[in-house]
């Protein structure tokens, strides 16, 4: 059977070795008290509960899903979802990295990011409940009105009220212009909400006592396209007078959808037959606003297949220590035995590498951005905000779309060192990857990702905000570009940003020309810029290691022989992806629709 140990040791490393979390929080007076000592203490409570609550629970929610109710419109959780849950909002959780003012503790995203990670290790189809509501939190943060905020925010803190947002509907996909919802203002000021929204995760469940939805409709005078949309609060049950749930609101569950994962997470369709909403907002103004949340999810999502990726690697690592099968090509290591583990083949340690190395750099990378988020939110200098700012905005969708991508590499490759094993429900692996797959899709699809990346992040500020990025590598490779024994390290380093910095220039010369240049290039480039990032980071990771060595323990040795591996094996991806970036549009445009 499948099992989890939260991985703290190797968070501890780039929380306080390479982020030094501690010094760059003293520098945000709203973290300034907090300490390693207290952030490991909440780390090490976190994983308690991610691997004895919530991990049990991830194999029977699988197998149980959600149960609807159509003639009372209700979902079930899987069981042992809504005591989870409980023992999830009594501990305190949910109100982690929340404004104190609301009830929240006030940590930094920082550390919220690492605990969000071990819970997606254990559980995906759960933590979307509460990472969900998170978002909503954060939307009516940055845009409700005081009023809501009154209402909404110290419940949704707590835990006791959960989130959703409801965007697409059948016809829209991600192209949220085209959707249809209405909402017709009220004279006492509400607005009353009619039509449809699919593949609205969380939309409906038994865990928490409301729901308060987020919900995209347009106005009667709207104008066409994404530019006359709005977003309104729409609660499962309207709060009375006291804030309570009161009335039922007209918005619900029409069915569940039947996925290829997350079984344990109701992924609802979900109708509003005349419901009450307020607006959030400015009228019109309505996408904006819920790129607050929508931001928030795809950083969330890249934690997901994070969480996957690890939970998967461990598994297979277990697995290929115990499982005998073969003898080593060099030679019989396990005489005393009918044959060799099975890790003592190349290839075995070629799949756990991979995994291995995909998960230390998604950590690394998610905790670099969560940092820069708490920069962006605290600092008290304007520009440090500013050049903070920049880089999420720059590398969210990265975070979105290559660790995605990775997660789906990862745990194919786990799920392939158990053999036929892995093909088999029982031993688990087959669920991380169709859990994994999702991760690729929702959220804004990783074209969708990588069109965001090249076309409005980079050429559209004729990249102002890629160049900054690459300063900061670019002082590391001149800080460290005479220490022999970082050279296998910095070379490939600086050559990755030269060739970025090359493709770039190339890819907006030919937009100018054919703005379908940018849709033939986004996804490779996309990939080739999230090496760029993990090159840099294991390259940062490699000088620590290297220092500490030499002093007896075994972790720094493991992180150096991973560094190699990426620099060696994985990196290299970017040699065809700069090609293919560079073969232009022709290829997949010259044929005629008619003859596919």
């Amino acid at each position: 059977m499948p099992q989890y140990t939260a991985p703290l040791r190797d968070m501890q490393f780039v929380l306080h070795e390479l982020l030094q979390v501690e010094t760059e929080l003293k520098q945000l007076p709203a973290h300034a008290e907090l300490d390693a000592d207290t952030i490991n203490q909440v780390l090490e409570e976190g994983g308690k509960f991610a691997s004895e609550i919530l991990f049990p629970l991830n194999h029977s929610g699988d197998r149980e899903g959600c149960t609807h109710d159509a003639a009372t419109h209700t979902v079930t959780a899987p069981k042992g979802f809504k005591e989870a849950y409980r023992q999830y909002v009594e501990a305190g959780w949910p109100s982690l990295s929340c404004d104190p003012e609301y009830g929240g503790q006030g940590l930094p995203m920082v550390v919220n990011n690492s605990f969000y990670e071990m819970l997606n290790s254990a559980n995906q189809a759960w933590t979307m409940y509460p990472g969900l509501s998170h978002g909503a939190y954060e939307c009516l943060h940055a845009h409700g009105t005081p009023e809501q905020k009154a209402l909404y925010l110290a419940k949704l803190v707590s835990g006791e009220w959960t989130g959703t947002m409801c965007l697409t509907e059948s016809h829209c996909g991600t192209d949220l212009g085209m959707l249809k919802t209405k909402a017709v203002p009220q004279a006492d000021g509400s607005y009353q909400l009619t039509g449809s929204k699919i593949f609205i995760s969380a939309g409906e469940h038994d865990l928490s006592g409301n729901i308060i939805h987020l919900v995209l409709a347009r106005l009667p005078d709207a104008p066409a396209s994404t530019k006359g949309i709005s977003l309104f609060v729409v609660p499962k049950f309207l709060p009375d007078a006291a804030g309570n749930p009161g009335t039922r609101n007209p918005i619900f569950c029409g069915a569940i959808e039947e996925k290829m994962g997350i079984h344990g997470n109701a992924t609802c369709q979900i109708n509003l037959d005349g419901a009450t909403g307020w607006l959030i907002g400015e009228p019109h103004r309505g996408l904006n606003a819920m790129f607050v949340m929508m931001n928030a999810a795809r950083l969330g999502v890249g934690m997901q297949s994070l969480g996957l990726t690890e939970v998967a690697y461990q598994n297979a690592r277990a697995y290929a220590k115990d499982r005998l099968q073969g003898r080593s090509l060099t030679g019989t290591k396990a005489a005393e035995q009918p044959a060799d583990p099975i890790i003592v083949h190349p290839d075995v340690r070629r799949m756990l590498l991979t995994a291995r190395a995909y998960a230390e750099g998604g950590r690394a990378f998610t905790s670099y951005i969560a940092l820069m988020i708490d920069r962006e939110l605290n600092h008290p200098d304007e520009a440090v905000r500013k050049e903070a700012a920049d880089e999420v905005v720059l590398l969210t969708p990265i975070i979105k779309a290559f660790l995605t991508d990775n997660g789906w590499i990862a745990t194919s490759e786990a799920m392939q060192v158990y053999g036929g094993h892995g093909f088999i429900a029982e031993w688990g692996m087959e669920q991380y990857v169709r859990d994994a797959r999702i991760n690729m899709i929702y959220e804004g699809t990783n074209t969708i990702q990588s069109l965001d990346l090249l076309g409005r992040k980079v050429l559209m500020d004729n990249g102002a905000k890629l160049r900054q990025f690459g300063e900061k590598i670019k002082a590391f490779v001149e800080e460290h570009g005479a220490d022999e024994a970082m050279s296998e390290f910095i070379t490939p380093l600086a050559d990755i940003g030269d060739k970025v910095s090359k493709l770039t220039m190339e890819i907006a010369m030919k937009a100018f020309q054919n703005r379908d240049e940018v849709g033939a290039a986004a996804v490779p480039y996309l990939r080739i810029v999230g090496h760029l990032v993990y090159a840099y980071l294991f390259a940062r990771m490699a000088k620590i290691a290297l220092e500490k060595e030499g002093n007896g323990d075994d972790f720094y040795k493991a992180k150096l022989a991973t560094a190699r591996f990426y620099f060696a094996r994985l990196l290299p991806e970017t040699a065809m992806l700069i090609r293919q970036a560079r073969s232009g549009s022709d290829n997949l445009m010259a044929l005629d629709a008619a003859l596919f």
